[in-house]
């Protein structure tokens, strides 16, 4: 019993050991692995033992292309009007037999397109490009110099992005819709985009490494879409003016020489919108009219009502007021007195 023990036993280290020297992976067998097949046929002449005869066969793994393109994430980039290096991310994974390299190809939908997030393209962005993560941070940086994916490795992925500039203007939820397209090719850590691919057709060689695309269209071609979203404040500006009183007349007043009116300026921001930020007011002082000290209100409603009061005055003949930011579909309100000359 001992003895079948320590059989058993070492059975088990010998099956362990055959699985840490050759682990399993998605990609299967390495292209280009020799596998040999050895057979032995013993045989006895007048019942004794003859010297066995023996044969083998080997053959080459062929390279087996498959591998995928997918948006990295689930949601659309926000952008902003005239934002420059916008970026959308997606992920190449290489689940083939061999280390490739890729060829990238960016391209924009045609307007009325779908784009990844049930919108529709309504606009290009400029200066498209396309980078690998070369140094594998995950995020876009200046080190993002290639514009191909240098010797992925079986079972590997990496991040590739997709960048463009938004123009100043763009209108609030216009999207861009963008695809990239990748394509296996010869794969070498060297820097340089390796030689294209194709399918070897006829019949199979033992001694030869064929290869097969084994990708979703049999065409070493995958793509997948991603989009910008534009987010933009939309706002609108009114300016009015009212006479408070005047030199003459104790109701009804008019805009006689010693009147004094009030200006009220609004700014609504639409519905939707996203959040104007650091607004400023300017407001050149209208010839014949004197500004009013201490006059000035900020952050009003839209009745250009409340606010609160500031000693601020005109520089060089110009107002500046400060407002706080003001989210989508809010108003804030400035006003400020001047008496007619």
């Amino acid at each position: 019993m001992t003895s079948n023990v320590r059989l058993l036993a070492s059975a088990s280290l010998l099956a362990v050991a055959a699985l840490g020297a050759n682990p399993a992976f998605a990609a299967g067998t390495a292209s280009g692995t020799t596998i040999t097949n050895n057979v032995s046929v013993a045989y006895k002449v007048d019942s004794i033992d003859q010297t066995a005869s023996a044969a083998s066969n080997d053959f080459k793994v062929d390279r087996k292309i498959i591998f995928t393109v997918a948006e990295d994430g689930s949601a659309t980039t926000a952008v902003s009007p005239g934002s420059t290096v916008s970026v959308t991310t997606f992920v190449i994974t290489n689940t083939s037999n061999a280390t490739l390299d890729f060829s990238l190809t960016p391209s924009q939908l045609g307007s009325g397109s779908a784009g990844a997030h049930s919108n529709t393209d309504g606009y290009d962005v400029g200066n498209l490009a396309v980078y690998a993560d070369t140094n594998n941070n995950n995020v876009y940086d200046a080190a993002d110099t290639q514009t191909f994916v240098d010797a992925l490795g079986p079972d590997s992925s990496v991040r590739v992005f997709i960048v463009g500039d938004t123009a100043l203007g763009t209108a609030n939820g216009s999207v861009a819709a963008v695809r990239l397209a990748a394509a296996a090719r010869e794969g070498a850590n060297d820097d340089l985009l390796g030689a294209a691919l194709s399918q070897d057709n006829g019949a199979n060689q033992e001694d030869a490494v064929d290869t097969v695309f084994a990708d979703a269209g049999r065409d070493n071609s995958e793509n997948a879409l991603d989009d910008y979203t534009v987010s933009a404040a939309s706002l609108t500006v009114v300016k009015t003016s009212t006479v408070i009183s005047d030199p003459v007349n104790s109701s009804n007043y008019k805009m006689i020489p010693g009147a004094v009116v009030e200006y009220c300026i609004t700014v609504a921001n639409a519905s939707g919108a996203a959040t104007a930020t650091n607004i400023s007011i300017s407001d050149a002082i209208p010839g014949n009219t004197t500004f009013v000290g201490s006059s000035v209100y900020l952050d009003g409603d839209a009745s250009c009502q409340n606010g609160s009061n500031t000693a601020d005055a005109p520089v060089a003949g110009t107002l500046t007021m400060p407002l706080s930011d003001i989210a989508g579909n809010a108003t804030l309100s400035a006003r400020f007195r001047v008496t007619v000359d």
